[in-house]
């Protein structure tokens, strides 16, 4: 995917979050922390290939990191992500006050990424360093990228006009409440690490 799709699927996969209230964060926070923070990280996953719109501008991180694990690797995984999370919460200085539901762009950002990227031939490796990767390849990327936008349009018109009103035993409200689980057994693990 290009980096216009990807700054696009970001933007849609951010209001849908939002919208859909995917986590209590989401559902309280503030667009002007979700939709800059999901931009912001949206194109990191591509650090580890030099000739990314992200590589070409960080080429002193991009080609250690492309040397190290090669393109779609490491920084194309839930390893990657936890890893981002864990450190986020174990380096950041009490002075640095990070939102909540920025935190939450961040990780929502770069996890959009990680599934466009799924939507084409060469998947990912979600649980590197197993060597699976997993795809649903509607995508081609040597159509150039009208089916990307179109894709892209058609999620964020969806996230913008989807049912306020979902009930409860909805699979988006039941994603909500695991998540919260998720989330909060992370928190305590963290804390439990930082106790010791």
């Amino acid at each position: 995917m290009t980096a216009e799709g990807h700054l696009l699927f970001s933007i849609a996969c951010a209001v849908f979050a939002k919208n859909a209230e995917l986590t209590p964060v989401l559902a309280q926070g503030d667009w002007w922390h979700i939709i800059p923070s999901a931009i912001l990280t949206c194109l990191l996953p591509d650090i580890d290939h030099p000739q990314s719109f992200l590589g070409q501008r960080l080429r002193w991180i991009s080609k250690p990191v492309a040397r190290a694990f090669g393109h779609r690797g490491f920084t194309h995984s839930l390893l990657a992500v936890f890893g981002g999370l864990t450190l986020c919460y174990l380096k950041v200085p009490e002075s640095w006050v990070i939102p909540a539901d920025a935190v939450q762009g961040l990780v929502l950002g770069y996890l959009s990424h990680i599934l466009a990227d799924m939507l084409t031939p060469a998947g990912v490796p979600l649980l590197w360093p197993c060597r699976w990767r997993f795809r649903l390849p509607i995508l081609a990327p040597r159509k150039g990228n009208q089916l990307e936008r179109v894709l892209c349009m058609a999620l964020f018109a969806w996230a913008i006009w989807m049912p306020q009103n979902l009930p409860d035993n909805s699979a988006v409200r039941w994603s909500s409440g695991m998540i919260n689980a998720l989330q909060t057994n992370f928190y305590r693990m963290i804390n439990h690490q930082l106790s010791h």
